[in-house]
């Protein structure tokens, strides 16, 4: 009742000081303007001092209170959010292949194989028709080579949104479904910042190289997606990680890229070959020497290359051998 109290006395004096601010609310502790209102709770608190203004009553909260995660997990009555990587978006059931009933005991022979085939044939209602069926093997290639290239659930979300968009736009017509796909992954991973070069992709897809490239090309045209060039910078970190370098090597590495970038140097080049001659070099001349052997197999990439773009970097950072 006190703390009820106080509050109601706290509100009275707010609408006061809002009267004299002329309609601007303020706080009533430090008379500070700069009120903040709460996304989840719908309070308005003061961002100088932390004073809850205004409160709510509703508490949009669960009734059930869980101390980790396990109880969480366990006293939550909804599923799983919906997820643009799964065809139905994740809104479907599935019956579970363990043959346990409600309580855990076995289920009998006859049970099992009554389960067996509801599992048959939920599987196949999962899709009416054939566009469902390619929508969902295109969704499941996408989310295997994501696997296979260690990307992350977001990229995978965006991926397969531009999917879902050139399949309404009807840009698979023509094409395979694996090289569309193929395609929206990259494309994906080129707008979200993860260094995926063209090659690292075509290694897990099951369509070449070249095909991937032309795809990508027409997709992202057709679609309006704007993609600026590759910087890279953005290889560096990786490439260093896979060859056990130093944050030493790193830093140099970045400088000599964009000390040469600035000259003019990067322009019609590959950004993964750019990037391998810099660790290269920056290996070098912090004694932390690799072959270019070693470099150009992490990158994936010639040796030839890693010569050519080391030779250019040296010259014109002003290092001779």
């Amino acid at each position: 009742m006190a703390s009820s109290t106080r509050q109601r006395q706290r509100d009275s004096e707010t609408d006061e000081k809002t009267q004299e601010s002329g309609g601007e609310r303020v706080c009533s502790e430090c008379d500070s303007g700069t009120l903040i209102k709460s996304e989840d709770q719908g309070e308005l608190v003061c961002d100088h001092c932390g004073l809850i203004v205004e409160g709510t009553n509703i508490d949009r909260g669960p009734e059930w209170r869980a101390f980790n995660h396990s109880e969480r997990q366990n006293k939550s009555r909804v599923g799983a959010p919906t997820t643009q990587t799964m065809h139905d978006k994740g809104l479907t059931t599935s019956i579970d292949w363990k043959n346990q009933d409600a309580y855990g005991r076995s289920l009998s022979s006859d049970k099992r194989n009554q389960m067996r085939r509801l599992r048959k044939w939920q599987e196949r209602i999962r899709t009416k028709d054939a566009g469902e069926r390619n929508l969902q093997f295109a969704l499941s290639e996408t989310d295997r080579m994501a696997s296979s290239l260690g990307i992350p659930r977001s990229v995978r979300e965006v991926a397969c949104v531009m999917y879902r968009r050139a399949l309404d736009e009807d840009l698979i017509r023509g094409r395979s479904i694996e090289g569309v796909a193929t395609s929206t992954l990259y494309a994906a991973c080129r707008m979200e910042g993860i260094p995926r070069s063209l090659e690292e992709v075509a290694a897990v897809s099951r369509v070449e190289r070249k095909e991937i490239g032309r795809t990508y090309r027409y997709v992202a045209q057709e679609l309006g997606l704007e993609m600026k060039p590759v910087n890279p910078t953005q290889y560096v970190p990786r490439f260093c990680s896979e060859l056990e370098l130093s944050e030493e090597v790193q830093v140099k590495a970045n400088e000599i890229i964009e000390t040469t970038t600035e000259k003019g140097l990067l322009s019609g080049k590959s950004p993964t070959g750019y990037a391998a001659a810099a660790i290269y070099a920056a290996s070098l001349l912090c004694n932390e020497k690799k072959t270019q052997r070693e470099v150009a197999n992490v990158a994936q990439v010639t040796e030839v290359t890693i010569r050519n773009r080391y030779q250019e970097q040296i010259e014109a950072m002003g290092i001779y051998e």
